[in-house]
């Protein structure tokens, strides 16, 4: 018989520790979306790390912004950024505060709840591709910069939280570029998965945008 995740919040030591620790430790942890339709659960099966002003993939790498501001305060918060013009991206804050490091949350399966997050995503084909990605997990659990520096650590009534759920043993994880990097940031092996889970996100190396003529 399998036992059932555990459902005991993450503490913020959790996240107050090196990115290149905790982004591969998220794997199995759930995460859960309280709306005013009801929770959505998601269990966490991709991650980016990105490590501030060590980092020139992150966004905190030339320093602090009112954009970034997050990052730089207590570890364990929720980093929210508009990508594109037209999606948002999901962090979590980790590390010593004032550090700026952060993973990105890429991708999960969702495993509550999946008949809201099917009325947000209404082009995925099936239930393994509701957040599979940054953008689509951010759309099927209804993330949008109103979330930006919620304390996902918070007990009580927040609307994000982070559970400790199932950890993935570490023969299953894998590493490798991160998806969509350019740069000296492309190099680093910092984005981690767990190996055949149908919800992982496929590798896309950054192509440079063209301006419209």
């Amino acid at each position: 018989m399998i036992a059932s995740p555990d459902r005991t919040p993450l503490p913020r030591e959790f996240f107050d520790r090196p990115v290149l620790e905790v982004a591969p430790d998220l794997l199995g942890r759930l995460l859960v979306r309280d709306t005013p339709d009801g929770p959505i659960v998601l269990r966490l099966t991709e991650v980016e790390a990105y490590d501030g002003e060590n980092d020139p993939g992150s966004h905190a790498y030339r320093g602090r912004t009112a954009r970034n501001e997050v990052m730089f305060g207590a570890p364990g918060h929720v980093y929210v950024y508009f990508t594109y013009g037209m999606w948002f991206c999901m962090n979590l804050v980790c590390g010593a505060e004032g550090r700026a490091s952060a993973v990105l949350l890429r991708a999960g399966e969702i495993v509550e709840g999946a008949e809201l997050a099917r009325t947000r995503r209404l082009s995925a084909r099936n239930d393994k591709e509701l957040a599979k990605g940054p953008a689509r997990l951010a759309t099927a659990l209804d993330v949008d910069r109103s979330l930006n520096g919620t304390d996902a650590c918070a007990t009580g009534d927040t609307p994000l939280r982070i559970l400790h759920g199932t950890p993935v043993d570490s023969s299953q994880v894998r590493n490798g570029p991160r998806t969509g990097v350019s740069g000296e940031g492309s190099v680093h092996p910092w984005r981690y998965w767990v190996a055949d889970d149908p919800t992982v996100s496929p590798y896309r190396a950054h192509v440079p945008r063209r301006r419209r003529s």
